[in-house]
C-alpha cells in the first residue's frame, strides 16, 4: 500500500486498523470492501472456494482473512459469534430464506487454507440457512459470499429472558 498524500510506501499499523506513512506523517483508514471488510494486504494462503491468493483483512476491527476474488471469508471460530453479535447490532434488515450451499456430490472438500487438510462442510448452527465449511484442527470457518449477512439478517429465535418496564417495576405488588 503507498501513502495516499506522497506516494511513499506506507505500514499497516494493526492495533488501529490504519496505514501510516513514516514519510510524510499521513494515515488513512483502507476503504472497505461491500461486504464491510477492509482489505490490509495480501497473504500467501490460497482461497479454498477459487484458490487466488487471500487477503489479510478486518471487519469490524476483527482479523479475518479475506478472498477479493469470490468475497468469501476465513473467519476464527473464537471471533465467528462475537462478529455476527457485533454485525447484528447495526443490521436492520428482514432476513430472506435462501437455499443453503451444500457441497455437490462427487465433489472434493475445500481445503483448509493454514493446514491444507480437507475441511467439514456442514449447515451452520445458528440463523441463516447456511452450509459452512469448517476445519477443527485450525479453529476456522469458512464462509461463501452473502453467507456472513443472511447470519446477521436472520431472525434469531432463540430464547431472551423478558425485560420489565419501568412501569411494570413501579406496580404496587398483590
Amino acid at each position: 500500500m503507498t501513502c495516499e498524500n506522497c506516494g511513499a510506501p506506507a505500514r499497516l499499523d494493526p492495533n488501529r486498523g490504519v496505514f501510516v506513512c513514516d514519510y510524510c506523517g499521513s494515515e488513512f483508514v483502507p476503504p472497505a470492501s461491500e461486504d464491510g471488510v477492509q482489505v490490509l494486504g495480501q497473504t500467501e494462503l490460497h482461497c479454498p472456494a477459487c484458490d487466488r491468493i487471500l487477503s489479510n483483512g478486518q471487519l469490524e476491527l476483527y482479523p479475518l482473512l479475506y478472498c477479493t476474488a469470490c468475497r468469501g471469508m476465513l473467519i476464527a471460530m473464537e471471533q465467528f459469534e462475537t462478529i455476527i453479535e457485533t454485525l447484528r447490532a447495526h443490521d436492520a434488515h428482514p432476513g430472506a430464506v435462501i437455499a443453503p450451499r451444500y457441497a455437490p456430490d462427487g465433489q472434493p472438500p475445500r481445503h483448509c487454507p493454514h493446514c491444507s487438510q480437507p475441511m467439514d462442510n456442514h449447515p451452520y448452527g445458528g440463523p441463516g440457512n447456511v452450509v459452512i465449511d469448517t476445519c477443527e484442527n485450525c479453529s476456522v470457518n469458512w464462509l461463501d459470499k452473502g453467507e456472513l449477512q443472511r447470519i446477521v439478517s436472520a431472525p434469531d429465535y432463540t430464547y431472551q429472558e423478558p425485560r420489565l418496564s419501568i412501569r411494570d417495576s413501579e406496580a404496587p405488588l398483590s
